[in-house]
C-alpha cells in the first residue's frame, strides 16, 4: 500500500486525467489531499508529466493506461488501481471522445466509439467501483450540450444525454454507499482549433457574458465531493448558457 507523506483523504481515479479538464481535476484533488490514479489512453508522455508535477504537491500519484474503445473489461482498471491504492474512494469519469457529425453523416464506427468511451466506459467503471470499493463518490463529466438538440453532433450528444440519465439512475441505485453526480461544463476550455472570433460569438450567447475558468469547474467538483446531501444532480457550470433555448413562439415572432 502506498505510503502518503501526509494524511490522505483517499485516492481518486481520474479517467482522461493527463490533459485539459482531466488535468484540472487531478490538480484540484491533489491540492485537496487526495492521492491520484491518472488514467490515459495514448497520452503517455503528458500523463507522466502531469504525475511528476503533482508529486511535488506531496501526494502519491501513479499512471494507468487503458483503451476504453477496445473490448477490454474496464473493471480491470479499477482492480489495477486498487492494487496500488486500496483506499480508492473517488471516480471521476472525465475521458471523452468528440466527433462532429449529423445523424445522416454518422457511420456505425463513430456511433460505436462515442457510446463506448462516453457512456459504456463510465457505466461499467461505476459498476466496478461500487462492487470493489463499496463506498465513495462518482462524478460524471457530461457537457452542457445535453440541454440542446444540436443534431450536428448527433452521436456525441446522444452519448452524453445517455450518461446524464445514467447519472440519475445510478445515484438512486447506489445510494447511500456511493454518491453519483455530474458536471456539465460550458465554454471553459475550447478546443485549440477554435478561433477567438468563435469564442467571442459563443460568449454573446451566455447570459453572464463571459468565458468560464478552470477554477469554476474545480469549485464544482469540490462542492459535489464535500456536500454529502447532494445526490444524482448534474451541475451546469456554463454561465447560464443551457437556460437560453426558448424555442420559437408567438411572442418573439416579427
Amino acid at each position: 500500500m502506498p505510503h502518503s507523506k501526509k494524511m490522505s483523504k483517499g485516492t481518486a481515479l481520474i479517467t482522461g486525467g493527463a490533459v485539459r479538464l482531466g488535468k484540472v481535476f487531478c490538480t484540484t484533488l491533489a491540492n485537496a489531499g487526495y492521492n491520484l490514479a491518472i488514467h490515459y489512453n495514448s497520452s503517455s508522455e503528458q500523463a507522466e508529466i502531469t504525475a511528476e508535477e503533482l508529486r511535488t504537491t506531496d501526494v502519491n500519484c501513479e499512471t494507468f493506461q487503458f483503451d476504453f474503445s477496445g473490448k477490454n473489461d474496464v473493471s480491470d482498471l479499477i482492480a489495477n488501481v486498487r492494487k496500488k491504492f486500496p483506499d480508492l474512494n473517488v471516480l471521476i469519469n472525465s475521458a471523452s471522445v468528440y466527433d462532429q457529425a449529423t445523424m445522416m453523416e454518422t457511420p456505425e464506427l463513430i456511433l460505436e466509439r462515442q457510446f463506448k468511451v462516453n457512456f459504456q466506459a463510465p457505466y461499467f467503471l461505476t459498476q466496478a467501483f461500487a462492487q470493489q470499493c463499496k463506498s465513495g463518490n462518482v462524478v460524471n463529466i457530461i457537457d452542457n450540450k445535453i440541454a440542446f438538440n444540436q443534431y450536428q453532433y448527433s452521436a456525441y450528444v446522444l452519448s452524453k444525454k445517455t450518461l446524464a440519465e445514467f447519472t440519475r439512475l445510478a445515484a438512486v441505485e447506489l445510494a447511500p454507499d456511493v454518491r453519483v453526480n455530474g458536471i456539465a461544463p460550458g465554454v471553459v476550455l475550447p478546443a485549440s482549433v477554435r478561433s477567438q472570433d468563435y469564442i467571442d460569438w459563443r460568449i454573446e450567447g451566455i447570459p453572464l457574458k463571459q468565458q468560464g475558468q478552470t477554477e469554476n469547474i474545480a469549485q464544482a467538483l469540490l462542492y459535489l465531493l464535500t456536500n454529502d446531501f447532494v445526490c444524482g444532480q448534474i451541475l451546469f457550470v456554463d454561465g447560464g448558457e443551457s437556460l437560453t433555448n426558448t424555442g420559437q413562439n408567438s411572442a418573439n415572432h416579427e
